[in-house]
């Protein structure tokens, strides 16, 4: 279209491009126009990611808007940047990970203090806008089956340390070195040692503590799998690990231009309850459902989208 706007201008133009430009001219929005007004929904490259992004997706259909999904484009920095290239209009993001891994700025476990950290900083360094945080917490957790953690009267992280020379940890290899991982655990809960680490396939961790060849498996808060087996997650009475509270980020410029957009959005939040999360991830993860499926369906039971 810009081609041909600039023609107009261009003397000697011959019949066939004049008669392009009165086409064009006369056939309303434009297919850069209609571009310019789809809202971009991106996501990250798993399975909650897929999910609360095709939810995104849809509130916002159904609020008005034309909705250009760009689900999966990877991990947090091709997403982040995605928002700074004008790539996507917005994606969900965790507080836990604005914090450390977009600002590096230092550990904190207060949920609020995290908000409103990240908000205020992507708001000045990037011009990007954090929506409501749902109550959820896709925090890094430790998960035991209910039967063993009775068995050996372990409910906080502390009892774990305290026990942990007879029990055997299953989680991926990086956990054994991350600060926020084994290493941050020592350090916060005493420099305890654990009988073994088995170190597995991020997809294996929960099979080996069902099968009893684990004792405590490394989790995330709203993994599926959590209330599939009915598993307990120690508490982190030391308050180690920070929040990750998800959140729809979004350009300025996109809310400025449609006001809208918050409030359709905003409207999801308070639905997305660590319950709510392990049960729809699981019936991707472990029903073998699609996302977009699953994510529909959970609206239209809670009234958010017609059917």
């Amino acid at each position: 279209m810009k081609f041909f706007r600039r023609q107009l201008f261009v003397p000697l133009l011959t019949l066939l491009t004049a008669t392009l430009v009165v086409a064009c001219a006369g056939g309303g929005d434009t297919g850069e126009d209609a571009a310019s007004s789809s809202i971009r929904v991106g996501s990250k490259d798993f399975t909650e990611q897929f999910i609360i992004g095709e939810m995104y997706a849809l509130v916002l259909e159904d609020a008005g808007f034309d909705v250009e999904r760009r689900l999966n484009l990877g991990g947090t920095p091709v997403a982040h940047e995605g928002l700074l290239n004008d790539e996507v209009d917005v994606y969900p993001e965790y507080t836990g990970t604005g914090l450390l891994t977009v600002l590096k700025l230092p550990v904190s476990s207060d949920q609020q203090a995290v908000y409103s950290a990240v908000a205020d900083a992507y708001a000045e360094q990037f011009g990007l806008a954090w929506l409501d945080p749902a109550p959820m917490n896709n925090t890094q957790a430790l998960a035991m089956t209910q039967e063993r953690a009775t068995e050996l009267g372990i409910v906080t992280i502390s009892d774990m340390a305290a026990q942990a020379g007879d029990l055997v940890m299953v989680g991926p290899p990086e956990f054994q070195a991350r600060e926020d991982g084994l290493p941050g655990i020592q350090a916060a809960y005493g420099d305890f040692q654990l009988q073994e680490y088995k170190a597995v396939d991020p997809g294996l961790r929960y099979q080996a503590l069902i099968e009893a060849e684990a004792d405590v498996a490394v989790a995330f808060g709203t993994d599926g799998e959590i209330s599939a087996f009915d598993l307990v997650l120690l508490e982190d009475d030391q308050q180690l690990f920070p929040p990750y509270q998800v959140a729809p980020v979004v350009r300025q410029d996109v809310l400025e231009s449609n006001p809208g957009v918050a409030d359709a959005l905003n409207a999801l939040a308070p639905l997305l309850t660590d319950e709510t999360m392990q049960r729809l991830n699981y019936e991707v993860s472990g029903n073998q459902r699609e996302p977009d499926e699953v994510a529909r369906e959970f609206l239209v039971e809670e009234g958010l989208i017609e059917s």
